[in-house]
């Protein structure tokens, strides 16, 4: 069996337990399934839209900002 003829396996990035042949959507969660074998698949497909990059630099820097204004 070569590698194209091999099934692929979909996982949820939040419950690795949840597993399906095909891709779709988490029955927990609600998250796309992503294929399994693939690196850094979460921050892949989070970098896809735009829009959550923004809102995970947003998050971050107001964190950050809180942070320090707690230290003065």
């Amino acid at each position: 069996m070569n590698q194209s003829q091999a099934v692929k396996l979909y996982h949820c990035p939040m419950h690795p337990e949840v597993r399906q042949p095909n891709s779709g959507k988490c029955p927990k969660c609600g998250m796309d399934l992503l294929p399994e074998g693939t690196r850094f698949a979460m921050l892949r497909h989070m970098i896809k839209s735009p829009l959550m990059v923004i809102i995970m630099v947003t998050v971050m820097v107001v964190i950050m900002a809180a942070i320090m204004m707690m230290r003065q």
